[in-house]
Order: structure tokens, then sequence, then C-alpha cells
């Protein structure tokens, strides 16, 4: 399904730049490679047009010049401006070769109608200044199309943030090798537009930090066999918050029976299980009056969701409880996570390695006060949330981020806006809890169910509410089905 699928710190490329100068594969090659990489993806794009190529002192400057010399030779009307003389041997042979035009760089010298910047890579300390802060003002003042090489100029490639004032906005990002933390995270991936991976050439990287794409848990998917009956596809648990507050259960119940659990059951109050049986067929309905009864109407189950409209009552946190004595796994969301904001020890307590927790920033707030302010990006945050768990952490957003307390990491780098609607991450606890009752490792069900959910909403599209997600899930499991 492409390429790998790792996601580097900018310590971890530097060093495969390093091996694979060692190994016998000069600098200026990778330069040459990187340089045509650019070009390529510029012309597959745009049409020929006037391109004022930003020349850093790096080598993000060298690859600047590769490129200005490639669109050349095609015919493209190309300039080069410059912040400062080259200042590696790379970069100067680059610019060596050259025979264009060379402007000093200032906010406008002249009108482009493309901008490659290449004046600072991913390994950008400082914020931008000078006429290089002039000039990515500038660009946002007239919308002139950027393509950035590695990142836009002014963003950090270790955490996807903004140093200093601003940073280019690129149209267009071209990386080499594999994507940075700065390309997955936000603001830093918006701030990259489209992104592409050059292949230069560099040896195997392995990172326990992946993007969460098919690759990483597709081969452990739990598609049934020939002798498959419900029962052997998993039976998953829900429970329901109180009579008028049903609805959050059935979605996640429905997502879990999409998603290809055999066996699906909503626990519910007796006044709850009433709404909730007039609005089921495939899924059935179990009453419990207390916390025993709800311990043996779990019994059986491979994996429990709680927390969907549960309420952040005592009785929730006693169900979670009771729950934990069972044996099944857990996937803890949204009123069972707030429940435990003046003691998060205590959820803690209750979890084991199999268990997925699933909050917001908010939630996330709530049960690790601090961790995503004084952690140098949201990946570092999650792993350490984690950690002290003792649980899968799913952290959602526009950059979902699931971390394992074994350090594995995934980092959903596919846009799907339209999963901004009320109900969705119920659904999405139902993907996951439907997946794990099916026997999949937590954390790669806790991947598979977002790639699904987040591939779901791109289908559809605008106008998406939640209930259509369960519906829109079947297209999309053919899909990776036929792609195994």
């Amino acid at each position: 399904m492409g390429a790998a699928p790792d996601i580097l710190t900018v310590e971890q490329m530097t060093a495969a730049d390093q091996a694979a100068i060692a190994a016998g594969t000069p600098g200026s090659v990778l330069m040459d490679r990187a340089g045509r990489a650019v070009a390529d993806a510029i012309r597959a794009r745009y049409q020929p047009c006037r391109v004022a190529v930003l020349c850093g002192p790096g080598n993000n400057g060298g690859d600047g010049y590769v490129v200005a010399r490639q669109l050349k030779r095609r015919g493209w009307s190309v300039w080069v401006e410059t912040l400062a003389p080259p200042a590696t041997a790379d970069a100067r042979a680059a610019a060596a070769r050259w025979r264009g035009e060379t402007l000093p760089l200032s906010a406008a010298v002249r009108s482009a109608d493309l901008i490659v910047d290449a004046l600072f890579g991913a390994g950008l300390s400082r914020p931008l200044e000078g006429a290089a802060l002039s000039r990515a003002q500038a660009s946002h003042r007239t919308g002139t199309p950027v393509v950035a090489i590695d990142v836009p100029s002014g963003l950090d490639g270790d955490s996807g943030k903004i140093k200093g004032e601003t940073a280019f906005r690129a149209a267009l990002t071209v990386t080499f090798h594999r994507r940075k933390i700065g390309h997955a995270l936000e603001p830093g991936r918006s701030a990259c537009g489209e992104i592409v991976v050059a292949d230069i050439g560099l040896g195997a990287t392995p990172s326990a930090l992946v993007e969460n794409r098919p690759d990483v848990w597709l081969q452990h998917f739990p598609w049934p066999g020939a002798a498959s009956h419900k029962h052997a596809r998993g039976r998953l648990a829900v429970v329901s918050g109180d009579a008028l507050n049903t609805g959050a259960a059935r979605l996640s119940a429905r997502g879990g029976l999409r998603i290809g659990a055999g066996v699906v059951t909503v626990l519910a109050s007796p006044a709850a299980a009433a709404v909730n049986a007039a609005h089921l067929e495939a899924i059935m309905v179990r009453p419990f009056e207390t916390e025993q009864a709800l311990t043996e109407a779990a019994d059986r189950a491979d994996a429990v969701i709680i927390g969907p409209a549960a309420g952040v009552t005592p009785a929730t946190r006693a169900h979670l409880f009771a729950l934990a004595r069972t044996g099944a796994a857990l996937v803890v969301d949204a009123d069972a996570l707030t429940v435990f904001r003046d003691k998060p020890s205590d959820l803690f307590s209750a979890l084991d390695r199999d268990d997925v927790l699933t909050p917001h920033v908010g939630e996330f707030e709530r049960l690790f006060p601090g961790l995503l302010k004084a952690a140098p990006h949201r990946i570092s945050a999650v792993l350490e949330a984690s950690r002290l768990a003792g649980a899968i952490v799913l952290l959602k957003g526009a950059d979902t981020v699931i971390a394992a307390p074994d350090g594995r990491a995934a980092v959903c780098v596919e846009d799907a806006p339209w999963l901004a609607t009320a109900g969705s991450g119920d659904v999405l606890a139902g993907f996951i809890g439907g997946l794990v009752a099916q026997g999949m490792d937590s954390f790669e069900a806790a991947c598979a169910g977002a790639w699904i959910h987040a591939a779901c909403a791109r289908r559809f599209g605008p106008g998406l509410i939640a209930e259509d997600l369960p519906g829109l899930a079947p297209a999309v499991l053919a899909e990776l089905y036929a792609s195994r």
C-alpha cells in the first residue's frame, strides 16, 4: 500500500542521511535526488509559470538550487532569491551549477506565480526573522501558492508547532524518505498542504511511531472464515445511559455490529431497556438493576463499552468497577472518563493493557492534567498517558493519536472534517469495541477503528451525521477485504 508508514524525528532523519552517506552515497547525490523530486512534483501539479525559489544557506537551500535548475531546463521562468550565501559544501556545489538569475531575498522583489520555499528545513531551531519573516508575511497577503521543501519554513519538524510569529503556509510540501512529526501533527499538517513523501534512496528506518493506515493493521484484521458463527465473531456489550439518554449507546452498538462483532447486547436499566428495545432489531437488550446484575450480564462479553451518555454519576463509577471484574476488555469513553476527573488513579487501577480509553482533549486534560501542555508534542503526551493508565489511549482530534503502554504509537494523517458532529465518537467507540470483541489486538483495533471511522466520513462528505456512519462501514470494509 505504498511507502513504509514510519514517522521519524528530525534526529532519526539526519541519522538516515548520514548512514546513506557513510555507505557510499555522496550528499550531493542525495541533494540532486531531492531537488529533482520536488521539481517533478511541481511539474505534475502546475503549468509552466513564473517561479521564485527562495534559498537559505543550508542544505534545504541547496535542494532549492537543484529545483531552480531543473525547472529552468524545462522552460520555466525561474529566478533564485537568496537569504544568505550557501554555507555547506553540497549547497555551494548546487549553487555553482545554477546559471540563472539570483537576487537577494526581500519582502517582494517581483511578482511570482509560484514560490518554492527552500529557506529552512525540519531542523530549524529558531523563529523566522528579518527578510525570511517578511517574505512569509507577504506570501500570506498575496496568496501566491507555496511549495515547501521538507517543511514550510518556520515550522518545527519535531512538533508541528510554529516557531515565533508565523511560518510559511504551503499548498504542497515535498519531504524525503519519511514523514516527520511536524507533518503529522497540527498546526503543521495543515500548514504543509498536500504532502508528498519522495524516495531518495535511503535505507530502512523502523520506528515505533507510524502513520495510521491499513499497512499497520490489515494483516491482523478479524475477517470471518468459512466455519465462523456469530459467537466465534465476538460478543460485545454496551452500557446504556438512562431512559432519556439512550441514543449514544445505540450508536456504539450499531457501530460494533457493522464492524463485525457477532453478538451485540445493550445493557440498560429497566426503564432504559424499554426505550432501547423499541429501536433495536439485531442488537439485543438486557436489563440490570444492580452492580452484581451488571457483572452477570456482561460476564460472557469479550468487550464492553461504557461511557456514551452514561452520566457523570457515582453509578457510572460503580458500573466501571463492576465491569472490570468480568475480564472483558473495556472501551472507556465520554462520561466514564469524566467521572474520574477528581481521582484518575482510581480509573487506572481498574484497567489492564487490553483496555482502551478514547478521550477528546477536554477529557484527556481531566484525566492527565497539564500533560499536553508540558509535553513537547501531542504524541509524547499520549504515550505518557498510556504508560500512566496502563492501557491504550486514543486522543481524538484532527490529528488523532493512538498509543500503547509498550511504546507503539500511530497518528491519523488523513483529514476527515465531517466527523465534527454529535455522536461520531460514540460510533468510533463501537468500531473499536467490535474489533476488540473479535480478538484483535487492542492497539491495532483502535488504529483500525479510527481509520475506518474517518474513511466512512470521507466517503459521505458534507451533511454527515453520526447515524450515517455504521451504514457506511460495509463499503469501506469491502475495499479493505479486496485489498488484502
